[in-house]
């Protein structure tokens, strides 16, 4: 299955250095384990922690502050009713491919992200194909796409091909800074009809850090955010990049 990208979408414009720091702003989120807020030594690349339901509703009455977090649901969403202090910015719901319909019926009171996963190994064809019609179905329901790292770049590029033409954004997760300015340059392609694949493969740093600020708003009315394993190492690869 493959998707083109819009060829017709006029190019990104380029410069400076306000617009490198808007394009990585909150970018980057970090799970915690507790629901007791982490102390993070971050930089304007640092967005909001990641925590999952089942921590806050073991944190019930507690006199524990969650604050304001990205909720990973993992059990049922009425049990966070009774859970501990917290202010939901958004839900990151995990399905398989047969369970999407499933998720496009619940009903939060905050935005949703859902990432789909095959229920069996498959093709990079069939991959590319899943992944896309997935994302398409959850953008139709309002919903944000979710994208794990290590998919293969076919897949990857038809997802973005079917993202730049919604507009529910989608979040990501990487495994380390490679991985999150391989999906920054790939979002850039797609909204500008250049070469997604080659952007994946060898991101150019240098063409990321040259957006303009009206482009840069653009990358991030898709790409929302990208969970990171290691903050610390994605920020200095941000750093190094000229992003920071």
């Amino acid at each position: 299955m493959s998707i083109p990208v819009p060829l017709s979408m006029p190019t990104l414009p380029v410069t400076g250095e306000r617009a490198a720091r808007s394009l990585v702003a909150e970018l980057l989120l970090q799970r915690r384990e507790s629901a007791v807020p982490a102390a993070v030594r971050g930089t304007a690349a640092t967005g909001p922690q990641i925590v999952a339901a089942s921590l806050l509703a073991a944190a019930a009455g507690t006199d524990v502050d969650a604050g304001r977090v990205v909720v990973e649901l993992d059990i049922d969403p009425d049990d966070l009713d009774r859970a501990a202090e917290h202010r939901v910015l958004r839900y990151h719901v995990h399905c398989t491919t047969a369970q999407v319909e499933d998720a496009v019926g619940l009903r939060l009171h905050s935005p949703v992200t859902v990432f789909v996963t095959a229920e069996e190994p498959s093709t990079a064809e069939e991959s590319a194909g899943t992944l896309a019609e997935a994302a398409q179905v959850l953008a139709d329901a309002g919903y944000s796409p979710g994208l794990v790292a290590g998919q293969p770049v076919d897949a990857v590029a038809d997802f973005l091909g079917v993202l730049a033409h919604t507009s529910v954004g989608f979040f990501g997760r990487a495994r380390d800074g490679a991985e999150v300015l391989s999906l920054l340059a790939g979002t850039v392609a797609a909204l500008c009809g250049d070469d997604v694949r080659a952007a994946l493969a060898t991101p150019d740093p240098k063409s990321l850090a040259a957006l303009a600020p009206e482009a840069a708003e653009a990358v991030r009315g898709v790409l929302l955010g990208i969970e990171v394993e290691d903050l610390e190492e994605a920020e200095q690869v941000l750093s190094d990049a000229g992003l920071l």
